[in-house]
C-alpha cells in the first residue's frame, strides 16, 4: 500500500504533541498524529490531571477534618480510597475522550500505533493490523518520558511503586517511604500524608523541593513536618529487602546506614527521556542523558525533524511542551515563531501548601551578578487568607537594584498555583517594579500579597 502523504506527522499525543498538531492543522498543513497508547499522552492520563483529582479529594477531606474552625459540624469523617481513585481516572478518562474530540475537529488523522523513523521524513507505524507508512516534509517528536527507576530500587507494582501504581493503589499505605522531593514525590506524599499514611520523604539534596528558593523549600519543610511528615535530608536509599509485606529501607545519612521497615515505596526519583526503539541514531540527532539536543526552536540539526517537550531539554513541564507545540507549528507554517526562554517558564507544585516560582531564586540571581532587592510578604498580614483559614504562607520577589527588572517570583502557601501567573506575565513583558507598584490589585484577594511584597523589596510595604 503506498503510504500516506502529509505536510506534518506528530509522534506522540501529549499535552506537546497534540497542541502542536491542532496548530498545524489550525494552519492549514495535512497533519497526522501517532500515539501508542493514550490520547493526552502521560500528562492527562497519569500525571498532571489524574494526581490533581486525588489532590483535591485530600485537600477536601482535610477541611472536613478542620469544621469546627469554621463553624460547622461533620461526624464520623472518612474516606473511600476505591472512589477517590475512581473519581479521579474518570476525570482522565473524560479529558482523554476530549482529545479525541478536537483531533476529529481540525480534520486531525489519528494513527495508534508504535513508531519509528526509518529515514528522513519517513515514518513507520505498527498497529494492530499490521503497520502503516507515513511520509512528511516536518516531523515532530512528542514521546515524551517515563520514570527513572534506580538500580535496586525497580518497581514491582506490590511493594515498590512509581508514580503509575501510586495513582491506582491497591491498598492504603500504612508506613510509606517517597524516594525523591520533588514535585511528583512531594505530590504523592502530600496526598498519602493526609490521609493517614505515615510517610517519610527521603531527598538526596540538602533540602526538599531543590529546584525551588531555599527560603521557600524551608517554609514548606517546616509545614510538611507540622503535618507529621519525617524528612530526610542529604540521604539516600541505598538498598531495598523486600519479603513478607514488607520492604527494608537501607537510608544512609552522614555516612551510616540505618535499617527503616516500610509497607510501601513511592519512587519519584526523575524521568528518562523516550528516544529508544524510534531509530534517531541512525539519523543523526544527537541524545544526551536520554534527551534529545535541540536549538532554542526545537530543532534537532536533522532536516525537518523537531523534537519537543520531555523528550527535549528541561523544565521538563506539560505547559512548556504545549507552548513549543506551537512554536514549532508556527515555524513550519511560515510564521513568526517565539522560543521558550525557560525563566519565564513558571514552575508548579500541588502539595499541602502549594509551592509556585517562575525566575530566579535569590541565590541564582546573587550568583548572576546581579545586585539584587528582596520582598517578602506573610499570608498572615492578608485579610482574604485570614477568612480562609489558610494563614500559612508568603510570597517572595527578586527585582535588579538597577533596572527594577523583575527577575524571580517564589510562593508557598493555598492557591499560589493560581496566583503565579501574574508574575508569569510581568517576566514576560519585562515587567518593572514601578509597574506592578501601580497596578491596582483587587481587594479582597490573595493576591493582593503579590503587590505587597513588590513594595516590601522597595520599602514601601502597607500591611506589615
Amino acid at each position: 500500500m503506498a503510504a500516506q502523504s502529509f505536510d506534518v506527522i506528530v509522534v506522540g499525543a501529549g499535552p506537546g504533541g497534540y497542541v502542536a498538531a491542532i496548530r498545524a492543522a489550525q494552519l492549514g498543513l495535512k497533519t497526522c498524529i501517532v500515539e501508542r497508547e493514550h490520547m493526552g499522552g502521560i500528562c492527562l492520563n497519569w500525571g498532571c490531571i489524574p494526581t490533581k483529582a486525588l489532590l483535591r479529594s485530600s485537600e477536601v477531606f482535610h477541611l472536613m477534618e478542620r469544621a469546627g474552625e469554621f463553624g460547622l459540624k461533620a461526624d464520623n469523617i472518612g474516606y473511600d480510597l476505591n472512589a477517590v481513585v475512581k473519581r479521579s481516572r474518570g476525570v482522565a478518562k473524560q479529558l482523554s475522550s476530549g482529545i479525541g474530540h478536537l483531533m476529529k475537529k481540525n480534520k486531525i488523522t489519528v494513527v495508534m500505533g508504535e513508531a519509528t523513523l526509518p529515514a528522513k521524513g519517513k515514518v513507520s507505524v505498527k498497529t494492530d493490523k499490521g503497520s502503516e507508512e507515513l511520509t512528511a516534509k516536518n516531523i515532530i517528536l512528542a514521546t515524551g518520558a517515563r520514570a527513572r527507576e534506580l538500580p535496586g530500587l525497580e518497581a514491582d507494582g506490590d511493594l515498590v511503586w512509581t508514580y503509575k501504581h501510586a495513582l491506582d493503589p491497591k491498598r492504603m499505605p500504612k508506613k510509606l517511604l517517597v524516594i525523591g522531593s520533588g514535585a511528583i514525590g512531594i505530590e504523592f506524599a502530600s496526598f498519602y500524608n493526609t490521609l493517614g499514611a505515615d510517610t517519610t520523604v527521603v531527598e538526596v539534596m540538602d533540602r526538599v523541593l531543590p529546584v525551588e528558593d531555599a527560603e521557600i523549600s524551608a517554609f514548606a519543610k517546616k509545614s510538611f513536618v507540622k503535618q507529621g511528615m519525617k524528612i530526610m535530608e542529604k540521604a539516600m536509599v541505598k538498598q531495598l529487602d523486600r519479603g513478607n509485606g514488607k520492604v527494608v529501607a537501607h537510608i544512609e545519612t552522614g555516612g551510616k546506614v540505618e535499617k527503616h521497615e516500610f509497607d510501601t515505596v513511592i519512587s519519584a526519583v526523575g524521568i528518562v527521556g523516550n528516544v529508544e526503539g524510534l531509530g534517531l541514531e541512525a539519523l543523526g540527532v544527537k541524545i544526551d542523558r536520554t534527551h534529545v539536543v535541540t536549538d532554542a526552536y526545537c530543532r534537532t540539526g536533522v532536516e525537518g525533524l523537531y523534537a519537543i517537550g520531555d523528550i527535549a531539554g528541561a523544565p521538563w513541564l506539560a505547559h512548556k511542551a504545549s507552548h513549543e507545540g506551537v512554536m514549532v507549528a508556527d515555524l513550519i507554517g511560515g510564521k513568526h515563531a517565539h522560543p521558550v526562554k525557560p525563566e519565564t517558564i513558571a514552575g508548579c507544585t500541588y502539595c499541602h501548601p502549594q509551592v509556585a516560582s517562575v525566575g530566579y531564586t535569590e541565590a541564582k540571581a546573587k550568583e548572576l551578578g546581579y545586585d539584587i532587592k528582596v520582598g517578602r510578604f506573610p499570608f498572615i498580614g492578608n485579610g482574604k487568607a485570614i477568612a480562609l483559614g489558610e494563614a500559612e504562607g508568603m510570597v517572595k520577589t527578586i527585582f535588579d537594584a538597577k533596572t527594577g527588572e523583575l527577575l524571580g517570583a517564589h510562593m508557598v502557601g493555598a492557591e499560589v498555583t493560581e496566583m503565579i501567573q501574574g508574575y508569569v506575565v510581568g517576566r514576560q513583558l519585562e515587567t518593572t517594579e514601578e509597574d506592578l507598584m501601580n497596578t491596582v490589585f483587587p481587594h479582597p484577594t490573595l493576591s493582593e500579597m503579590m503587590h505587597e511584597s513588590v513594595l516590601d523589596a522597595f520599602d514601601r510595604v502597607i500591611h506589615m
